[in-house]
């Protein structure tokens, strides 16, 4: 494997592993540690909560169809769910797009069309955007668009429930594979 990175002189070196190995490493050394705690949403989660998650999500999109360097979409504020998603495209070797959550239809549009998103995964709304309705309007003219998937809803526990169709070692063999 080719790395894709160049570095120079540094008295540092880089890490030589990936996020999701690092995620794995972390939650194996500090299991118990606080990863991640979102106020607003009443969310603490240790590394171990938080590297299980990860993997869920990762399973659940390998579930979904999404293969390696295909791009997933969020459009969301600042949530837990986002940073699950963060670390599940890296596990899985899928390129996330990020998409602001201030974008009016026009800009959604663009974004996704020049981006080449298989999956969205999105919040309904945010202040005064109603995604979903944004979403419907664009999404069919977008032609690699196949799928959005709504936090919070049903059809996202459904999501995630479709992990259990994915072993474990196949999202540990995708990340490492990932060509990014």
């Amino acid at each position: 494997m080719t790395a894709s990175y160049a570095a120079g002189p540094t008295d540092v070196p880089l890490l030589q592993e990936t996020i999701g190995d690092n995620l794995e490493a972390t939650a194996r050394r500090l299991p118990d540690h606080d990863a991640l705690v979102v106020v607003h949403q009443g969310i603490r989660q240790t590394y171990a909560e938080l590297d299980a998650a990860t993997d869920r999500l990762a399973r659940a999109l390998i579930a979904a169809g999404i293969e390696v360097g295909d791009r997933v979409g969020v459009w969301a504020p600042n949530r837990y769910e986002w940073v699950h998603l963060q670390y599940a495209t890296a596990r899985a070797g899928v390129i996330l797009v990020n998409i602001n959550p201030a974008y009016r239809t026009s800009e959604l549009a663009y974004a996704l069309t020049q981006s080449g998103c298989r999956l969205v995964v999105s919040a309904e709304s945010h202040l005064t955007s109603d995604y979903r309705s944004m979403l419907d309007e664009v999404g069919p003219g977008i032609d690699t668009l196949e799928r959005v998937v709504y936090l919070g809803t049903d059809e996202w526990d459904a999501f995630l429930d479709a992990a259990d169709d994915v072993d474990e070692a196949t999202t540990r063999a995708r990340g490492r594979a990932s060509p990014a």
